[in-house]
């Protein structure tokens, strides 16, 4: 990661739009206005009176530029230090703290807190395919993280009522998907369950009772029994455990503990985000730093965050 931030696109804001508009536009530009991309309506505005990476749509005669309805629209923080940070996250394991950042690249703290949660919000996928699909196995887990706002400061083992729930999905060998929810409930985590993992897959859990029902619905659920201390079952041609998911829970929650240390309750969700973008674009499946800089790159289209929307759920 350090031979990268030597790259010009770090310290030139030329370079840095440039690398940009290649991952949002593809194809060529498009009006972020009207949705044209005739080349040939769209004009590159240069003089004085603009600004670089500037154009103008003859369709809908409105200006703008690869930022506008992005993440990044009517930041006043240059587009270089933008991409600094979007490297920084997307190349650190267990996440990197806003604190760090802010030292690195000489931005204030309320700025980069405010940049890491926007680029939090352009690692959430809108991805709907289920997990599963042509018979891959799913396993599935929730944990507690934290404590939810207003509970005690203490909390005792069997405490869980307080504490804040999340709910992962990791397809074997492919992606994972988190949900922040109420609580382990058959009535909260069913409907997500039966939305997010293809009817055709073979589904793998612990021992709860209540995945019983919810495994109904699937080609197969197998379970393992943690109580008994039962980890992993060696069946033919097919092994049955939940050491994947809850691998990735260890990742989550070295990263909120050593590195992030505090997390609200409203937002857990973005941090769960950021940590299921790295598992399902990580070194395992062929995706490096850069690629996953590019995948990010292209997410933060239609998502843009604002002040006040950054401290809602």
């Amino acid at each position: 990661m350090s031979a990268n931030l030597q790259n010009p696109i770090f310290t030139d804001e030329t370079k840095a739009r440039e690398w940009l508009e290649a991952r949002v536009w593809p194809h060529g530009i498009v009006c972020r206005h009207c949705g044209n991309a005739d080349a040939s309506r769209i004009a590159s505005l240069k003089g004085k009176a603009s600004r670089p990476g500037v154009y103008q749509c003859a369709e809908c005669r409105q200006q703008f530029t690869v930022t506008v309805g992005t993440v990044f629209e009517r930041s006043k923080i240059p587009l270089s230090k933008w991409l600094a940070a979007l490297f920084l996250i997307v190349s650190s394991k267990k996440g990197i703290s806003a604190h760090q950042v802010h030292r690195m690249l000489g931005i204030s703290y309320k700025s980069t807190w405010f940049m890491m949660h926007r680029l939090r919000e352009a690692m959430r996928s809108g991805d709907l395919a289920p997990l599963g699909g042509g018979g891959g196995t799913v396993e599935i887990d929730e944990t507690v993280f934290g404590r939810i706002e207003g509970a005690p400061k203490k909390l005792g083992p069997g405490r869980s009522s307080f504490r804040n729930v999340a709910l992962t999905l990791v397809e074997r060998g492919g992606s994972a998907r988190s949900f922040h929810i109420d609580s382990a409930s058959i009535a909260n985590m069913k409907p997500i369950i039966q939305a997010n993992v293809a009817r055709e897959a073979a589904i793998i859990t612990d021992e709860w009772t209540a995945y019983r029902e919810i495994g109904a619905a699937f080609k197969s659920h197998d379970t393992v029994n943690h109580s008994k201390d039962e980890y992993v079952r060696i069946e033919p041609e097919f092994v049955i455990t939940t050491n994947t998911v809850e691998g990735f829970y260890s990742i989550f929650k070295r990263g909120m503990k050593g590195v992030y240390q505090h997390c609200g309750e409203k937002h857990l969700h973005r941090y769960l985000a950021e940590f299921d973008f790295r598992y399902s674009n990580r070194s395992a499946l062929g995706v490096e730093d850069m690629e996953r800089a590019d995948k990010l790159a292209a997410g933060i289209v239609g998502k843009r965050l604002t002040y006040r929307r950054t401290n809602e759920a």
